[in-house]
């Protein structure tokens, strides 16, 4: 049974931290790309970061660039996301996804390319 679990989300203030994980059972990790996404309340869902499982090769988001930084453990099929100087903004529910059709090192946020989904995990950034 292939599954995605989210942890780490919670309540923090902006200029704050937090580091989501996703851990991933069910399937070969490393034929895998993972992606983060999330939606806030009224919103579509939206990407802001990836990795490809082979080689590590991350993307992100314009949004996130240079506050996100996502990274793999493969010898724990575990995927990281590190938050840093959060906004309010940043505000959503954050899924983890994995995506098979990716050539090696390539990951790409659209949401319909991803095969499995996590359940999510709450972030709230006070003001």
């Amino acid at each position: 049974e292939v599954q995605l679990v989210e942890s780490g989300g919670g309540l923090v203030q902006a200029g704050g931290s937090l580091r989501l994980s996703c851990a991933a059972s069910g399937f070969t990790f490393d034929d895998y790309a993972i992606g983060w996404f999330r939606q806030a309340p009224g919103k579509e869902r939206e990407g802001v970061s990836c990795i490809s499982s082979s080689d590590g090769s991350p993307y992100y988001a314009d949004s996130v660039k240079g506050r996100f930084t996502v990274s793999s453990d493969n010898a724990k099929n575990t995927v990281f996301l590190q938050m840093n100087s959060l906004k309010p903004e940043d505000t959503a529910i954050y899924y983890c996804a994995a995506a098979r059709r990716f050539p090696p090192g390539l990951c790409v946020l659209v949401v319909q390319l991803y095969d499995f989904w996590g359940q999510g995990t709450q972030v709230t950034v006070s003001s």
